[in-house]
């Protein structure tokens, strides 16, 4: 199937039913044959832009709905929720998902909306990180409007021609009438930003780094003049709490603010031109490793796509702060703990130095296996070496060869390093890394041989 091959029959069949039109009738009006309605019908040709134009101009119709498959995050959405356990004994594949979510894909939206808010526990059901973190999944992190609105206004700045901290703060100045004023860290201990009317000034902590200043002036900027549209994207979602609303819109605040210092055609060309080279793209943008890891989850506009990667940011502890999926189809972020075999855990002993390793993800029911994964470590936004995290980029090994970073790293399979979801997830039977046994797992003793590995088991 090509990129920009649309299969919808489904949502065609539930349109002629709802018209009360006969497969004839409808073909008439779309002025095409009765046969090749029903190989649209029963998902065997695409709709071509001439039907789509029909179809929108013969009846009051969406053409947005055609793609409802986007909204629980295509085939690839599908396959994060069928990664969970508790289907790990039905075995279903990609071909299976594939199939079922286009021959019945209200059906399989009503699943994904029924996993995302009765499939966890309660408390996961409850938690606002997690309803914030499904709703940006639903949309695979890829907000199309934030980044035509952030692309002109950058035209209109001329960001690509001057240095962004000196447009972003004229920006505020002449618009808005608010200077930008750096502060000492005693007189700003606990805050990064402030917005002080009466003074008219956005008051920065010294703290922070060029481009976290520059970040938090473009956020600011998005607040001022965005904030409408950004409103309206987040109050279309059904949030269980107004806490889960706010955490949705502060990602659209910033994710606006990256779409402004990385505009979209641009950044893409560069990654392109670069072969992604991350230490040419952060210069080339003033731009931090964290900021360019997040904009690189976004690329994923219709007909420009960049390379589908996934990100991540854990703590010295294993666990993730943050994790977006992206376009990339992993699972691999599913887990409430992460593998100590993984570079993203190792690079904290090689802080500020990029890490690479190709890996294979075991215990993933679903979703490519094998990944190309990049980790460095950053400091916490103004922490001055009190909080450091490790930044972790993904990308499906069979598209990272031509990857800047990918030079001299073998990606065949044999050398990849098995890496589990966390050990509690994790069924490899001879790990020495291992700290609990899995959930689920039958252990075994034997009082005459002592393995390598603290926990023997089978399945039951």
């Amino acid at each position: 199937m090509s990129d920009g091959a649309l299969f919808a029959g489904p949502a065609m069949r539930r349109l002629r039913k709802k018209e009360g039109l006969t497969q004839a009738a409808m073909s008439a009006r779309l002025s095409i044959s009765p046969s090749y309605l029903n190989l649209i019908e029963r998902n065997q040709r695409p709709l071509s832009a001439r039907v789509i134009l029909q179809v929108v101009n013969e009846f009051d119709f969406d053409p947005r709905s055609l793609k409802e498959d986007e909204a629980i995050g295509g085939v690839d959405g599908l396959a994060r929720r069928f990664a969970d356990e508790r289907f790990a004994e039905f075995n279903i594949d990609r071909d299976e998902i594939a199939e079922f979510l286009a021959s019945a894909p209200q059906a399989a939206a009503a699943f994904a909306r029924l996993f995302d808010t009765a499939g966890t526990s309660v408390a996961d059901a409850d938690d606002p990180l997690i309803q914030s973190r499904v709703e940006i999944e639903r949309w695979r992190n890829h907000f199309p409007d934030l980044d035509v609105m952030a692309e002109e206004l950058s035209d209109e700045l001329r960001l690509s021609r001057s240095d962004i901290g000196v447009a972003l703060g004229e920006r505020l100045r002449e618009k808005h009438q608010l200077a930008v004023r750096i502060l000492p860290r005693e007189v700003m201990p606990d805050a990064l930003r402030r917005l002080d009317l009466h003074a008219r000034q956005l008051q920065l902590s010294e703290m922070l780094s060029p481009a976290s200043r520059h970040f938090q002036v473009a956020m600011q900027i998005a607040q001022l003049e965005r904030q409408d549209e950004i409103s309206s994207i987040a109050g279309g979602s059904q949030f269980k709490d107004e806490a889960a609303r706010r955490l949705f819109e502060r990602h659209l605040v910033g994710y606006f603010a990256a779409a402004l210092m990385m505009p979209y055609s641009r950044f893409l060309r560069a990654c392109d031109a670069t072969n992604y080279d991350l230490a040419v793209l952060q210069r080339r943008f003033g731009v931090s490793y964290e900021q360019l890891a997040h904009r690189l989850t976004t690329l994923q506009r219709v007909g420009q796509r960049g390379l589908p990667f996934f990100m991540a940011r854990l703590d010295r502890a294993g666990q993730f702060s943050k994790r977006f999926a992206g376009a990339s189809g992993t699972t691999i972020l599913e887990s409430d703990a992460s593998c100590p075999l993984w570079i993203a855990n190792k690079a904290f002993e090689r802080p500020g130095e990029l890490c690479v390793q190709n890996i294979v993800a075991e215990g993933v029911d679903s979703g490519p296996p094998q990944w190309f994964t990049m980790a460095r470590t950053v400091e916490g936004s103004g922490a001055a070496g009190e909080a450091r995290f490790v930044v972790v980029l993904g990308l499906e090994a069979r598209l990272a060869g031509d990857l800047a970073q990918s030079r001299g790293v073998n990606l065949g399979e044999a050398e990849a390093q098995p890496v589990g979801l966390g050990c509690a997830r994790c069924h490899r039977p001879a790990c020495r890394q291992r700290s609990l046994p899995p959930r689920g797992a039958h252990l075994q003793f034997d009082n005459i041989v002592r393995g390598v590995t603290p926990f023997q088991f089978g399945r039951d």
